[in-house]
């Protein structure tokens, strides 16, 4: 394993089925094999996010995963640019796009790993300069101050 995950990431995926865990963490372990200095952000929202860059600002980041029902993405913040030879990005925003994985074979296509390095170098001599290697948690719904706010306006008319 390239840079175990953190313990409040593995309890986030908790949440969902143990196959959409596993394929996130599989998927995870693909982008740090590539890039084992990348930065790692973690989100828990209404999705667990999971953001790798070279910094910790969301301009550095060249790719993410996002958990869903049944599936996971692998999404590019400057995916509309990227060429597509395979014809696997989704999406039809002005930025984004993302692949689809239902499946650890899904994962272990060529493309993957070709994808992930083509949104690397979009990033030129940011991408150049590496990563911090470090894993964050970045929120939480437990944490957020959206949350927090809700609950408090929630107290303030109740109580």
């Amino acid at each position: 394993m390239t840079r175990p995950p953190l313990p409040q990431l593995l309890s986030f995926l908790d949440a969902y089925d143990p196959h959409v865990a596993d394929l996130a963490l599989a998927l995870r372990e693909i982008i740090l094999e590539e890039v084992p200095d990348a930065s790692e952000s973690i989100y828990q929202v209404y999705t667990v996010a999971i953001w790798f860059g070279f910094s910790e600002k969301m301009k550095d980041m060249f790719c993410y995963i996002t958990t869903h029902a049944g599936h996971i993405n692998l999404g590019f913040p400057r995916g509309s640019t990227l060429p597509d030879p395979d014809s696997v990005l989704e999406g039809d925003g002005k930025a984004i796009r993302h692949i689809k994985f239902t499946s650890t074979t899904d994962l272990e296509r060529n493309y993957v790993r070709r994808y992930i390095r083509a949104s690397i170098e979009q990033l030129g001599a940011v991408a150049a300069k590496g990563g911090t290697g470090k894993s964050v948690i970045r929120s939480s719904t437990k944490n957020s101050s959206r949350t927090k706010r809700s609950t408090l306006r929630r107290a303030a008319r109740t109580g």
